[in-house]
């Protein structure tokens, strides 16, 4: 085999096969697996640091873990509340308050699913504008009872049917960053997978935005970028190097406080350390703004935002 991304990737998904196989039928397969995992070191090593659109499909890649994943092994007592007292209940965007590693908090998730059925029910976390009136709803309950905000992004961005529309998407995504933006707790988001554009940005108003190493965050996502620009899709590699999505390039730009580190190859590859790192960074930041004051919090995270951006006077 060559180090080539498409090598690689097809490496992993024989070892995740195998793993899976002998978790389910209780096999010691660990004299073929072995083998495999040493092909896949040396592959990772050859191929160098990943690119741009190689990251983007880390992102994405089967079995890497979601919102309801981190929650499982981080957070205990989690309650999920439903509805947005207007229309109904979103299963794309979720929350409850919870404790966060012994911390009480208020979670807001984006929730993919992690098979077909669930991706489908939950529109591939693609939320309706009733999931983020359901947000805003949460944050108000954060507010009220002094809970710090723990919102996971992941979501290519809000749903864009035309009930979506016609129910005012728009409004509700405003609504939702304009709520976030005035809360008087603390706020930490982390990007855990897919950030893209406005349905991300809707929870992800924090006074802390952390991201985790092959995530990206963008005002859309590469298909989307190729399809506008240059009218052909397939062009999304081209558009992910222009668009400067990853986690490093977000770091160089101050638009993110901290990127996570993930377990080499990925996150989908050992969901348990992911998750290790994802809770520690979280907490780290959340036990610092809990030393400030409601005045300071919601000041800081306004200083935040005005402050992101470059521009130039003539």
């Amino acid at each position: 085999m060559t180090g080539s991304p498409e090598a690689l990737r097809e490496l992993e998904a024989r070892v995740r096969d195998l793993e899976a196989t002998a978790q389910r039928t209780g096999q010691n397969l660990d004299s073929s697996i072995s083998p495999l995992k040493v092909e896949v070191q040396r592959l990772r090593e050859a191929s160098g640091p990943p690119s741009r659109w190689e990251r983007v499909q880390l992102a994405r890649a089967p079995g890497r873990p979601t919102a309801l994943d981190y929650v499982d092994r981080l957070c205990t007592g989690f309650t999920e509340l439903h509805g947005d007292r207007r229309f109904g209940d979103d299963p794309a965007l979720i929350g409850g308050p919870a404790r966060w590693m012994g911390v009480p908090v208020m979670l807001l998730l984006q929730q993919k699913g992690r098979d077909t059925k669930t991706k489908i029910k939950r529109r591939f976390g693609s939320a309706n504008p009733e999931g983020y009136r359901k947000a805003v709803r949460l944050m108000d309950l954060a507010e009220k009872f002094g809970l710090p905000v723990v919102a996971l992004v992941d979501t290519q961005g809000a749903y864009p049917g035309l009930e979506a529309e016609e129910r005012g998407q728009g409004w509700a995504i405003a609504e939702s960053i304009r709520r976030m933006l005035n809360l008087r707790v603390p706020v930490v988001c982390a990007v855990i997978g897919e950030g893209g554009s406005g349905g991300a940005l809707a929870v992800a108003v924090g006074n802390r935005v952390l991201i985790q190493e092959n995530a990206w965050y963008s005002v859309i996502s590469p298909e989307g970028a190729a399809s506008i620009i240059w009218k052909d899709a397939s062009k999304a590699p081209l558009a992910a190097e222009a668009l400067k999505l990853t986690a490093p390039d977000l770091l160089d730009l101050g638009i993110v406080e901290e990127v996570i580190p993930e377990p080499t190859g990925g996150a989908h590859l050992n969901m348990d350390e992911a998750a290790a790192a994802v809770g520690e960074a979280v907490g780290r930041h959340l036990a610092e703004l809990m030393a400030q004051s409601p005045q300071q919090l919601k000041k800081g995270r306004a200083a935040r935002f005005r402050a992101l951006g470059a521009f130039t006077e003539r």
